[in-house]
Formats: structure tokens, sequence, C-alpha cells
């Protein structure tokens, strides 16, 4: 009679499966306003689990909220069932402590700041510092910062080659590229890890050379203050020349309704550090982008910038602009 075979059944198990470890089986980001929101929904959506860092308990059910309705808006749309939905969602946790941070492969910074430059730059250093001191030496620490240059973040940390910069863009579900950068100081090793992070998260990579504004926010802040400069001289209306732009160039949104859901008040510190690192008038914010963040119309998020929109996000004037004419 042929012997039995026996082989232990916890081999096959749940929890030894669990046990299992990817390059990126665990990320965190430390602000989770619209950008981090957006990093969390992704990087869960293919399989990642993440933990969010935010000031408040208020803050993190805010971010839920979003998040949830976000993916209301793609099951409406016949995009995901709601058992993806849930699946999702339970991958996301929020949390006040840094600790939490500790069993992560990658922490991304999104802290929105309405400081000046200066200060903010410090916040960030602050924030990173906090991060080193629970995270082991491996983990790579991030910024999704456009205009702040991840050298100076990165150098007055311990162990400043595993810090990168990297910009998803927010706009548009559609927009799958993602921003790359190396900083002085960051190893080609933590460099390829994290395009092989975007690579899992089904973006492009673009590689990018260390610069304020990237690619993406100098070409669109010249863009944006160059619109404004034909609407104060009268030689279009306001929709008419996103018109333009969308219908004769292709774009899917015409610059003052791209910079609606940006948000106003980012654009105007983002063109400002680009004014300050480059001292050229063609970053400086045009008068119509201040007057309208002085009057806080600051952009879609709040139901008005160059327009008016209902509590969907849905224009709902047609954006004449006599109000703020200069």
């Amino acid at each position: 009679m042929a012997e039995i075979q026996v082989e232990p059944i916890e081999l096959y198990g749940l929890s030894q499966k669990q046990q299992i470890k990817t390059l990126f089986s665990k990320i965190g980001i430390v602000g989770c306003g619209s950008v981090g929101q957006n990093i969390a929904r992704i990087a869960s959506v293919y399989g990642i689990e993440v933990v969010f860092i935010e000031l408040s308990e208020e803050k993190i059910r805010e971010a839920y909220d979003q998040m949830s309705k976000v993916l209301d808006q793609r099951i409406n749309n016949w995009g995901m069932t709601q058992g993806e939905k849930k699946a999702i969602m339970a991958r996301i946790k929020g949390t006040l402590d840094y600790k939490e941070l500790a069993d992560c492969d990658f922490v991304i910074e999104a802290i929105r700041s309405q400081s000046h430059e200066e200060r903010k730059v410090d916040e960030r250093k602050e924030v990173f510092r906090r991060i080193e001191e629970v995270v082991s030496p491996e983990c790579i620490i991030g910024t999704n910062s456009t205009t702040i240059i991840i050298t100076e973040l990165s150098s007055e940390l311990k162990y400043r080659e595993r810090c990168v910069s990297l910009h998803f863009f927010v706009q548009s579900p559609e927009a799958r590229v993602c921003e790359v950068v190396k900083g002085l100081y960051t190893s080609e090793d933590v460099y390829e890890k994290v395009k092989k992070f975007v690579t899992m998260v089904n973006r492009l990579v673009i590689p990018v050379e260390e610069a304020a504004g990237l690619i993406s926010i100098r070409l669109f802040s010249s863009l944006l203050n160059e619109a404004c400069e034909v609407l104060m001289e009268g030689v279009g209306e306001l929709p008419d020349i996103d018109k333009v732009m969308k219908i004769g160039f292709g774009m899917r949104f015409g610059p003052f309704e791209l910079a609606d859901i940006l948000g106003l008040d980012k654009m105007v510190r983002w063109m400002d550090n680009l004014y300050s690192e480059f001292g050229r008038a063609k970053y400086k914010p045009s008068p119509i982008l201040k007057r309208l963040v002085r009057a806080k119309r600051m952009g879609r998020e709040v139901g008005a910038g160059f327009y008016t929109y209902d509590e969907d996000g849905n224009i709902i004037d047609n954006g004449h602009f006599k109000t703020f004419n200069v």
C-alpha cells in the first residue's frame, strides 16, 4: 500500500499569503486634500494599502466623504461596482498619528499650505523630518510639490538619497501621466523604484530635471497669464477664450476652466514661486487672478472662480467677466 503524503495545511492558509510583501505593499500620504485623495484612490485601486495623515478627525471624515463621492460618480457612470468601491475604501485608512507610517514602503508629502513660500518650505521640511523619525531607512520619502525643489526639502535628513519628487495630475482621471524628479541626493535605485511605482498605478512616467514648476506648471502658468491678458484687453470674452483652446487646440479644459479646477489660490502661490525663482514677468500672477483670490473666488471647489458652479461642480453661468475687469 502506497504511503500517504501529508503536507501542513498552514502553507496554503490566507494568513500565510498575506505575509508576502511586494515592492510597494503599503504607502503613506501626509495631507489628504484633493491631491492626497487622488493619490490614495489611485494606489488603492491597484491593490496598494494606503494610510493618510490629517490634522483632525473632521478632516479625515471630509477626505473619506470626498473620496467616496468620486467613486460614486464612477459607479453612476458604469465604471465601477459597489463591491469594488468597498474594496478600495477598505484599503484606505486615515489617522492623526505619524507612527502609523512605520511599515510603509513609500510616503508622499501632499500637504495644503496657505503660507508664504519661505514658511511653506519650512513646513514641508518639518513633515519630512517627522516622517524620517518613524519609517525604516529603506522607506522612500517623496513630495508632490511642483514648485519646491526636492533637494532643498531633503537637505537636512539623515538618509537624503531616498527622497524624490513626483507630480500626479488631479484635474482629470484621463490624465494618466506623472512627472518624476530626481534630486541632487536621490540615488538611482530609489529613482528607478519610484518609476516602477508610477507604472504600477497605470501612469506614464515623465522624467523631469529638477526645476521649479517642472514642465506642467511652467507651461500652464504662462498660458493662464496670457489668457488673462487677452481677457483684460477685451480681445475676447472668457467662455470664448476657453472654447478656442478646447475646440481649436483640442485641450480638455480651457485655461480659465482648468485654473478653477486646480484652485486659483494655488495658482497664485505657484506663480509667485516661479516669479521668485526665475524673475521673469511672464510668471507674475495676473491682476485678475489676485482680485479673484482676494474676493474668495478660489475656483470650483468653493463654487466660484472665473465661473460659478453648482453643488456637483457644473458651470451655471456663462463666464461673462464684467465685475472684475481691470
